[in-house]
């Protein structure tokens, strides 16, 4: 049997209250537990000598025997200066995780994929377009030029005279 030690929540809905309790380690977290040895109240400011309470003498007894702490217990244990707990360095806390990377990844692709088509719809439309668009209005103009430009002629040489 794998003794360990951890924190059980009691206390109402958004008013959490922990016991620090020696438990078997396959029993539920609320569940059944073999000894108190300690309270945890997170409501309380941090430097509240009542945050934290722990019966010395019992929790060295159940290290001794081989319990072992969760990792925020073992945390407590350190503040207390009863068990060192060994710092730790995870440099890989900051970085999105494999599924967060993969979809950052479609969502570039997909992001350039479509520069690309409006890049290329760009370019290829506007060249094509452009010798017909220009041709039409040379087109258009040259007859509405020659219509107005010939009564406007006529026209003016009617002033003018």
């Amino acid at each position: 049997m794998s003794v360990s030690l951890r924190l059980a929540r009691g206390g109402s809905k958004k008013r959490p209250y922990y016991k620090v309790v020696v438990a078997n380690s396959r029993s539920p977290r609320d569940g059944k537990y073999l000894e108190q040895v300690g309270t945890y109240n997170p409501l309380l400011a941090k430097g509240d000598e009542n945050r934290v309470r722990l019966t010395e003498n019992r929790v060295r007894y159940w290290l001794g025997v081989g319990a072992q702490p969760t990792d925020r217990v073992a945390r407590m244990l350190d503040k207390a200066g009863i068990k060192e707990r060994a710092a730790t360095n995870n440099p890989q806390k900051g970085e999105p995780g494999q599924k967060a990377r993969d979809r950052a990844e479609e969502k570039a692709e997909k992001l350039r994929e479509a520069e690309e088509a409006a890049k290329a719809a760009a370019e290829t439309p506007a060249v094509e377009e452009a010798p017909a668009a220009e041709e039409a209005a040379a087109v258009e103009e040259a007859p509405a030029a020659e219509a107005t430009g010939g009564e406007g002629a006529a026209g003016e040489e009617q002033t003018e005279a």
